[in-house]
C-alpha cells in the first residue's frame, strides 16, 4: 500500500508499505477520507521534531471503513462506517485517575506520537473507534473530529444562548467554532485578515471584522453595547491576537485558548485582573464532543460542503498543504484509496 509519511525538512514522502494484520484488541480500517489540519502544519514545519518520530505517517481527521478485526474485538464487523478519536491514553496517570483520560499525562496522541491515517490500511485500538450513522457521506465523516474539536471548546467557554461570542481567526477551526457557539444558541462575529477567508465566512451568516481596516475593540464594544464579549475564543495563533483578545472580553467574560503556540506569547494580565477574565486552554476533546459533533454532521448543521474546498489524492498531499498555508482552502481532504495498489497489484 502507498502511505504519505512526514520525513523531516519540510518533505512528504509517498512510500510503500506492507499492510499489518490487526494485533489483539485492535481494528483495521481501509481508510477514505483524511483531512489536513494546522497541527499537520506545525509538523511539517519541524514545530514538533522534538515529539514525533521520523518517518511519521500522520492524519487524525478521517473516515472509513472496517476491513478487519484483531482477536477479542466484540461489537463491530467488516464494513462498519467508522471514525477515530485519536487518544490513546494511559488509564494510570493521575489526570486518567481525575476523570481526564483526554488530557492524559502520557496521552499518545494517533498520527502524531503513533501512525495515523493517511495509508490505505490503518490499525488503531478498538477503543478509538466512534460509529458512523448510515447515511453519512464519508467525505463529511472526514470533518468529525475537527468538529468535535469545536464542540469541546464551545462546551468549556460554558456560553449561553443569546450570549455574544468572537472568534479571532477564521480558519477551518475558528468557522467550525463559530457554527457550533451559534448551534448553540450564540450571537457569533469573527476576526480575519484574509478577504477570502472573510467572503467565505459572510456567506455562512457571520459578522466579520478586517483588524486592519477597523478598530476591533470598538466594534465589539458597540456590538455588545459597551459590555464586551462573552466570550473570545483565540484561534488564530497569532502573537497579536493573544495580546489583543482581553481587551474584547466583557467583565467576568471568558477567553478560550484553542491554536497552537508554538512559542509562550505575552498577555495583559493588568486586563485579567481588572476585568476578572477567565481564561481557559481547550487542546483536544471528549467522547461526547465527538457523538455530538457526529450528530452536527448528520443534521447538516455543519456545512461540510462548503468548507470542504477540494478533495486530493494521496499523491499531491504536499501540493495540499501549499493551498492551505496559502490561504487558498479552507478545508483539504485526500482521498487515501484512490491510486492505491489493490490485491493484485493494480491501481484503484
Amino acid at each position: 500500500m502507498l502511505t504519505a509519511a512526514y520525513t523531516g525538512d519540510s518533505t512528504i514522502t509517498i512510500a510503500e508499505a506492507e499492510p499489518q494484520a490487526p494485533g489483539a484488541g485492535r481494528v483495521q480500517i481501509r481508510v477514505s477520507y483524511v483531512g489536513l489540519c494546522g497541527t499537520d502544519l506545525h509538523i511539517l514545519h519541524g514545530n514538533m521534531d522534538a515529539r514525533v518520530q521520523m518517518p511519521l505517517v500522520f492524519g487524525h481527521e478521517m473516515s472509513g471503513t472496517i476491513a478487519a478485526v484483531g482477536a477479542g474485538v466484540g461489537g463491530w464487523s467488516v464494513g462498519d462506517a467508522v471514525t477515530v478519536m485519536p487518544l490513546d491514553w494511559d488509564g494510570t496517570c493521575p489526570a486518567c485517575l481525575a476523570g481526564n483520560q483526554h488530557i492524559c499525562q502520557n496521552l499518545d496522541f494517533i498520527g502524531i506520537d503513533s501512525p495515523g491515517a493517511l495509508q490505505a490500511l490503518w490499525n488503531v485500538p478498538a477503543a478509538t473507534l466512534v460509529a458512523l450513522p448510515a447515511g453519512i457521506a464519508l467525505d463529511a465523516a472526514a470533518l468529525v473530529e475537527p468538529v468535535a474539536v469545536a464542540v469541546h471548546d464551545v462546551r468549556r467557554s460554558e456560553i449561553a444562548p443569546g450570549e455574544k461570542a468572537v472568534v479571532i481567526g477564521g480558519g477551518p477551526i475558528g468557522v467550525l467554532i463559530a457554527t457550533v457557539a451559534r448551534a448553540f444558541g450564540a450571537d457569533v462575529a469573527v476576526i480575519e485578515l484574509d478577504p477570502n477567508r472573510r467572503a467565505q465566512i459572510e456567506a455562512l451568516g457571520f459578522a466579520t471584522v478586517d483588524p486592519r481596516e477597523t478598530d476591533q475593540v470598538a466594534w465589539v464594544e458597540e456590538w455588545t453595547a459597551g459590555a464586551g464579549a462573552d466570550v473570545v475564543f483565540e484561534v488564530s495563533g497569532a502573537a497579536a491576537a493573544v495580546l489583543g483578545a482581553t481587551a474584547l472580553a466583557k467583565v467576568r467574560g471568558t477567553i478560550v485558548v484553542v491554536a497552537i503556540h508554538p512559542t509562550p506569547r505575552e498577555i495583559d494580565l493588568q486586563r485579567v485582573f481588572w476585568r476578572e477574565l477567565r481564561l481557559l486552554g481547550a487542546r483536544v476533546y471528549q467522547r461526547t464532543d465527538f457523538e455530538r459533533a457526529v450528530e452536527l454532521i448528520a443534521d447538516g448543521t455543519i456545512p461540510s460542503a462548503v468548507l470542504i474546498s477540494k478533495i486530493v489524492p494521496l499523491s499531491e498531499t504536499r501540493a495540499a498543504f501549499d493551498d492551505l498555508q496559502g490561504g487558498r482552502a479552507m478545508k483539504v481532504l485526500v482521498d487515501v484509496q484512490e491510486g492505491q495498489p489493490d490485491l493484485d497489484g493494480a491501481t484503484a
